[in-house]
């Protein structure tokens, strides 16, 4: 899945406004113009689109944890420069407080079955034997299973 698709969805299911998407950008310390929003939720055919990348992109997700659970004390994390499915999967994880199980519910949404032990492998660091990389289609799953529980009976255009 590229950036764009994921930010697309998302804002589709937070029934989130360009604006919006403005200021949770800004709740990680990160400017963005309207103008770049516009583009980045165009499709790749459409004049004027912007890829999305991946800097943004983890600026969007952090300030979206910002956003949904409030700014952690100390020191912000930096924001990473590349960025993976198991790591949108993490953080949105983090932004909708989940635990495994609930993880695993909003799967089943989607018609998607998952064990406890697959999805940990996800979560783990690369480096880790049981480490597991997170393909398109479990976080296309994951995102519609997000959709059908906060908007539940809307269909998204983008999946029609």
């Amino acid at each position: 899945m590229t950036n764009n698709d994921i930010l697309r969805r998302l804002r589709y299911t937070f029934d989130l406004k360009d604006s919006a998407v403005i200021d949770i950008c800004a709740l990680a310390d990160t400017d963005v113009t309207l103008e770049q929003v516009a583009g980045w939720l165009k499709r790749e055919d459409d004049d004027g689109f912007l890829k999305l990348n991946d800097r943004s992109m983890v600026a969007f997700l952090n300030g979206l944890i910002i956003f949904k659970r409030g700014k952690r004390d100390g020191v912000q994390p930096p924001l990473e420069e590349r960025l993976n499915n198991n790591m949108v999967l993490q953080k949105l994880r983090i932004a909708l407080n989940l635990q495994a199980e609930d993880v695993l519910h909003v799967l089943e949404l989607a018609d998607f079955r998952l064990s406890k032990h697959e999805l940990s492998a996800f979560f783990r660091k690369p480096g880790n034997k049981n480490y597991r990389e997170c393909q398109d289609q479990i976080l296309r799953k994951f995102l519609l299973g997000i959709q059908l529980q906060l908007r539940p009976g809307e269909i998204d255009p983008e999946l029609e």
